[in-house]
């Protein structure tokens, strides 16, 4: 096994150090017939001794995450950083869906130490505080992926859906999501907000994309949806 590998679906790709490894619709990892997917968006290369991710894509971006969740980077077109962790999470999505897959270094260049702390009532995100309500619409949209094991493609919910699933009235899950994505915007989140102060359209993938990645929702959060069934306005 060589140094870098990659996991998409539990298939495993190993480029070599003299390979430009290109991802997309075709390509050396072929993601999905999605026509949404650029034909080639990303390219894994090594140069000068370090593992680089490159967006050669046009109009979509990335999210991009080592294991803990303490380092996030969004990757939009032309850009690129360097690989340097031994697990590095990437999502993105086209059209509907979202994709992840995941890159193993054999010798990172960082490492990183976790430290986890009990914590009870609010969520804490940086300078960012979220009540139960608002955690739960995160969780509801980002569903699919929790309940997924492993890399892979899923669905984010339409707003329609993910309302339905929380038993709100869309009016009620619409006005959550705009303050969950000035909240996250004021505090740096790239990707939230379009131009002229207008919300991205994307921003629902964008979200789910933040919140898999940071671990600011994990599958042991999938509770919530029950608790707002059951609950009344929180």
């Amino acid at each position: 096994m060589g140094d870098l590998a990659i996991d998409f679906c539990g298939e495993w790709y190993e480029p070599t150090d003299e390979d430009i490894f290109s991802i997309g619709r075709e390509g050396d990892l072929e993601v999905d017939d999605n026509p949404y997917l650029h034909r080639r968006f990303l390219q894994i290369a090594r140069y000068d001794g370090i593992w680089w991710l490159s967006n050669v894509g046009s109009r979509l971006s990335a999210t991009v995450a080592d294991g803990s969740g303490g380092m996030q980077a969004w990757l939009s077109p032309g850009a690129r950083l360097p690989l340097v962790f031994s697990h590095t999470s990437v999502i993105f999505t086209a059209g509907p869906t979202t994709y992840e897959f995941a890159v193993h270094l054999k010798t990172p260049s960082f490492r990183q130490e976790t430290s986890s702390e009990a914590s009870s009532g609010d969520t804490t995100i940086g300078p960012v505080v979220f009540t139960d309500s608002q955690k739960a619409l995160i969780v509801a949209l980002a569903e699919p992926m929790l309940r997924r094991e492993g890399t892979g493609f899923s669905a984010i919910p339409s707003s329609a859906e993910a309302a339905r699933t929380l038993g709100w009235a869309i009016t009620r899950f619409n006005r959550k999501l705009d303050n969950v994505c000035d909240k996250l915007d004021r505090a740096g989140v790239a990707g939230l907000r379009g131009g002229g102060g207008k919300l991205a359209t994307n921003r629902r993938a964008r979200l789910v994309e933040h919140a898999v990645t940071s671990h600011l929702v994990t599958a042991d959060d999938l509770h919530l949806l029950e608790k707002m069934r059951g609950d009344g306005e929180a």
